[in-house]
């Protein structure tokens, strides 16, 4: 295993005994607002401390961003860890077993390592540059749709963003009326990591952050997954819009979303 990929995955179970011991246990459970839609609490912040320490530990010279504190560590550094300690906090606020810990590497802008650990199913994927993706040890690969027809797909709604909801409806509208199903799950790393297993054949959604989809993106590619942003270039880091899927299936929904893709969400 990459060196760095051992740390990272250290990390993310470290936090994620953190999330697994607090699951369920409301009456540990402190929430806030961040933004309107947009919950944290103590439990994201305590298990990105964990991920933090344990970087900073083996790598004290690197840089972290993180979505509650920030960046942390050098942050000169070519090497940059984007660590989401908790995404689906809104499904763990709720009590829905669906949430995951994401850590990636980008060294000089490029990712090199990638973790996405649920620690409620124990479900390990991980990815380095050049070396496949696996889960629990075991490589996966992304599904072989040759078209919408029969696919089932994952997304989410603009819940932070709904000056979106009419061009994501339209979206949505001709897309679902291509495919078999669509998920709605709201772990967006989790989606990516079910692409690159095969469990869903695609995957689109617009407004994320780096910490959202770094270590799912490169997982997803490493399993032979495509991921553009909505125009098909490589933007989506900066755009947040992210189509992903196999590249028969990505441009089938690159063709639906393009029909009424806002000015707005050209990039």
């Amino acid at each position: 295993m990459h060196p760095m990929l051992n740390i990272a995955v250290r990390a993310a179970r470290n936090a994620g005994q953190v999330i697994a011991k607090n699951f369920g246990d409301q009456a540990n459970v402190q929430t806030a607002e961040k933004a309107k839609n947009d919950l944290v609490t103590n439990v994201d912040r305590e298990a990105e401390q964990a991920i933090v320490s344990t970087l900073l530990k083996a790598y004290p010279d690197h840089s972290i961003i993180g979505e509650e504190f920030g960046v942390q560590g050098n942050a000169d550094s070519d090497y940059q860890w984007i660590i989401d300690p908790l995404d689906g906090t809104t499904n763990f606020v709720k009590g829905i077993p669906h949430i995951a810990v994401s850590i990636a590497l980008r060294v000089k802008g490029r990712t090199e390592v990638g973790v996405v650990f649920d620690p409620l199913r124990n479900e390990l994927f991980t990815a380095s540059r050049g070396n496949g993706a696996q889960l629990n040890g075991y490589r996966i690969r992304v599904g072989q749709s040759k078209s919408l027809d029969g696919t089932v797909l994952a997304t989410s709604f603009p819940h932070r963003h709904r000056h979106y909801l009419d061009a994501y409806k339209k979206m949505f509208d001709g897309i679902f009326s291509e495919c078999a199903d669509i998920r709605r799950a709201g772990t967006a790393s989790l989606d990516l990591a079910y692409v690159a297993a095969g469990r869903v054949d695609g995957y689109w959604e617009m407004c994320l952050k780096p910490w959202d989809l770094a270590a799912g993106e490169l997982i997803a590619r490493e399993a032979g997954a495509l991921a553009t942003d909505f125009v098909g270039g490589h933007n989506f880091y900066s755009s947040g819009n992210i189509v992903c899927g196999n590249p028969r299936v990505v441009k089938c929904l690159l063709a639906k979303i393009r029909e009424d893709l806002p000015e707005s969400l050209a990039k």
